[in-house]
């Protein structure tokens, strides 16, 4: 028995996110999607603490769950400081066993005069390596997954404040960093030739900042949905799969400048001299360079190479044949129904037969989804911060 898990996800009490983010909400999407396993998301954030331990709901085994969905404590931190001469600014996702856990790391993070009250994703001032230490010593069965891990901003091999290889990061910490989260921009194949990630669990995470963007990156862990199967999961390397999106649909997938309108390939910039064409500045790096400067194609890396499959999400392609944007009223009305008649998005995306889609969703619909499973897409790259498109291929 296997169980998908999102567990990269924030609340309405975090910056630049929907207020729809609510733990009803949160449920329902979760079977909208088929997911078993959510993270609660922003834990240590006083008033979303205060509704967690209102809400969820603790089962006999030790974990928590609200309307048949689980749930396991998690939130992200910005760790944000300077290391090796250099500024770092690097995104942790963070797993606690259990309240007390829980009220022992915020006490710790208001101790490093961390604000916890505004924010759903604090920033700390200490190093990656510090706060692992100090999340272990308050409980051993804490988890920390470097979130992102190739964003230019706060990843932590990424091209702005990032290092080079994971130990150069947690030190002696290194061997309690189970996996990583390797972000919409890049996918597990990308990752298989960097020698930094060897020996680490590849995860994959919407980071979803509204409620129909979660599940569009998902793992599929063997085991039961719960702490312990997800402990297990990540430390043993149970990935059965992982669901992933088209990584050129990710905002920083090639280099660029967006105020430019300016986007280019590895090759291309180092052609240019590491310039803009328009502005003469440096472009962003973005994860497509990072992995090229970081891989070793040469020699085996010591990776466990799972299955994966990139899709684009039901909604946009509905938008795609429909000819309307994905917000748009029928286009939402279109997939709820898609979603209630054929188990789910991730079932339609991935299970659901030509005849049931075209049944339920028409034949453009039927056909696009047919396409996109099978990598017949036509991509326009994002960079820089703008995302990519991906739609079925004429």
């Amino acid at each position: 028995m296997g169980f998908s898990a999102d567990l990269h996800l924030h609340s309405r009490f975090a910056y630049a996110c929907s207020k729809n983010l609510t733990l009803v909400n949160m449920a329902a999407w979760a079977k909208i999607k088929g997911i078993a396993l959510l993270s609660s998301a922003d834990f240590t954030h006083p008033a979303w603490l205060a509704e967690l331990k209102k809400t969820l709901v603790p089962t006999e085994d030790g974990d928590f769950e609200f309307q048949d969905v689980r749930f396991v404590l998690g939130t992200e931190i910005s760790c944000v400081y300077k290391q090796g001469g250099q500024s770092r600014r690097v995104h942790l996702l963070v797993f606690a066993p259990g309240f007390e856990t829980v009220n022992g790391i915020c006490e710790m993070l208001a101790g490093l005069n961390s604000k916890l009250n505004g924010d759903g994703r604090p920033t700390v001032r200490a190093s990656a390596r510090d706060i692992t230490a100090r999340l272990l010593e308050i409980d051993e069965a804490c988890i920390v997954i470097p979130a992102h891990i190739w964003t230019p901003w706060y990843g932590i091999l990424g091209s702005k404040y990032g290092f080079d290889a994971i130990d150069e990061c947690f030190g002696d910490m290194t061997p309690h960093v189970p996996a990583v989260e390797t972000g919409l921009s890049s996918d597990p194949e990308m990752n298989w030739g960097v020698p930094a990630l060897a020996g680490k669990t590849i995860v994959s995470f919407s980071d979803a900042h509204s409620l129909p963007n979660m599940g569009r990156e998902l793992t599929v862990f063997q085991g039961e949905a719960g702490y312990r199967g997800l402990s297990s999961g990540l430390k043993g390397n149970f990935v059965e799969q992982t669901i992933e999106f088209f990584p050129e649909e990710g905002k920083y997938h090639l280099n660029g400048h967006r105020k430019c309108g300016v986007s280019q390939t590895p090759d291309e910039t180092c052609r240019a001299g590491n310039r803009c064409p328009q502005c003469g500045r440096p472009p962003t790096l973005g994860v497509l360079h990072r992995v090229q400067e970081l891989s070793n194609e040469r020699t085996p890396m010591d990776v466990e190479k799972r299955p994966y499959t990139k899709l684009a999400p039901l909604i946009e392609i509905l938008a795609h044949t429909m000819g309307k944007g994905r917000t748009a009223k029928s286009v939402v009305a279109a997939y709820h129904h898609i979603c209630d008649e054929l188990g789910g998005e991730i079932q339609v995306l991935t299970q659901a037969g030509y005849g049931d889609l075209e049944q339920v969703g028409g034949e453009a619909l039927a056909s696009a989804v047919i396409k996109i499973r099978s990598g017949q897409v036509a991509i326009v790259p994002g960079f820089d911060g703008q995302y990519g498109t991906v739609v079925p291929a004429d």
